[in-house]
């Protein structure tokens, strides 16, 4: 049994366990989510045999007590082959760390991931409701402010004017019929008022549906595009149906084209 434990936000952990679901996958291990069986509960997997409450403590016991064995990938400099083998001599073992990466069986076994991360029926139907209203080509622009204004000195950070810019661009890609911009972000401050003044065109009609953040993540993951800063947030929502990505610090270039939205299986491997 492989417990695979981590501390971030939901989208680390969801993808950071994919890893390690997808290694226990190819190498016939059962993989037990630590974190989302307590926090997160939005998912399908949070409602699996294995993903419990009292299992989570026990393998947490465990560990603290040095019963369980731990292979850390805590740091970028770890050795992963030597952290390999301790998980294949191990058969009960405790997997952390940001670092575990197994990029190709990901991809492998994506299917059986995005099936294990189905967003529950009560997030999904009513966004579902609210985006059929509007016929246009759907734009998702993620806006995440909150903890981006001091990370990398708030090199992702990004002004409404910067987005505003970006829909523009986008809008003048798609030269027929209107423009469905659904927006998601973590700053309160955020208006759809303001954004369709700073667009500035009727053709681009701005829409913030004010979910939480399950729902908005469901709600970029329905877009056409999604475009945003480097995110996992943004990336997890592009897995589920492989919509066209673009981040907006790889641009090439002071103007959007269509070749800057690129699909999940590139991002995923540039994470930053």
């Amino acid at each position: 049994m492989i417990f695979a434990r981590d501390k971030s936000q939901m989208c680390n952990n969801l993808l950071q366990y994919a890893h390690v679901y997808a290694w226990g996958r190819e190498h016939g291990r059962k993989v037990i989510s630590m974190r989302f069986s307590y926090k997160y509960q939005y998912f399908h997997i949070c409602h699996t045999s294995l993903t419990s409450f009292p299992l989570y403590l026990l393998a947490k016991t465990l560990a603290a007590l040095r019963l369980l064995p731990t292979a850390s990938f805590k740091y970028a400099e770890c050795d992963p082959a030597a952290l390999e083998r301790k998980m294949l001599r191990h058969r009960n073992i405790v997997v952390s760390g940001w670092y575990v990466r197994y990029y190709d069986l990901f991809l492998k076994y994506r299917k059986e991931i995005c099936h294990l991360f189905q967003i529950d029926p009560q997030y999904t139907i009513p966004v579902r409701q609210q985006m059929q209203q509007w016929d246009g080509v759907k734009l998702g622009v993620h806006i995440r402010r909150g903890d981006y204004a001091v990370w990398k000195d708030g090199a992702y950070c990004y002004s409404d004017r910067q987005y505003a810019d970006r829909i523009r661009q986008f809008a003048g890609l798609m030269t027929d019929g209107p423009i469905d911009v659904f927006l998601s972000t973590n700053d309160p401050a955020v208006s759809a008022d303001t954004f369709q003044q700073l667009v500035g065109t009727e053709r681009v009609r701005i829409h913030l549906l004010g979910g939480n953040a399950v729902e908005d993540l469901f709600m970029l993951s329905e877009c056409d595009y999604v475009i945003g800063p480097p995110s996992t947030f943004s990336l997890v929502a592009a897995m589920y149906r492989d919509i066209p990505l673009c981040r907006m610090d790889k641009i090439a270039g002071g103007q959007l084209t269509l070749s800057d939205f690129r699909l999940f299986d590139y991002w995923f491997r540039i994470l930053i």
